[in-house]
């Protein structure tokens, strides 16, 4: 996996990512720290990122066992540490998992096996962060 990242000193702190796929993201940084605000900081993009991938996990675990998954949205909430570096030191992830008829047990054992054993993201996190997750079902 690649990703090249060129600063933009003509926007002050923002820098634009190109990834291996090809793909651009852009970041900024806030005013106080000499951005412009204009795009989510780098560790916006470190928790979305750890969201998409656990996400990810967890709608292709409930099609692979046939559920009827029709959403999952995820909602995450972080605190970082108050000293550099400012790690992440706790993750709630709260997932709403929408389709018909999707059993709670299977919709719990998607997020518990994301979690435990393929979100690569929530692993790495998981070493300066409590981690914990919850979830609801809608009925779609």
């Amino acid at each position: 996996m690649e990703c090249k990242v060129h600063w933009q000193p003509a926007a002050g702190m923002a820098f634009v990512a190109e990834t291996g796929s090809g793909h651009l993201l852009t970041m900024d940084g806030a005013p106080d720290g000499g951005g412009r605000n204009l795009a989510p900081r780098p560790m916006e993009t470190v928790l979305a990122g750890t969201g998409g991938c656990a996400a990810y996990d967890v709608v292709l675990i409930l099609e692979r066992g046939r559920h009827d998954v029709r959403g999952c949205e995820l909602r995450l909430q972080a605190e970082r540490a108050a000293q550099d570096p400012k790690v992440f030191t706790k993750i709630h992830m709260h997932f709403v998992v929408s389709g018909r008829g999707l059993p709670a047990a299977a919709v719990a054992r998607a997020i518990e096996l994301s979690h435990q054993r393929y979100c690569s993201a929530s692993a790495m996190l998981g070493k300066t962060a409590e981690i914990t997750t919850s979830h609801e079902i809608v009925e779609s």
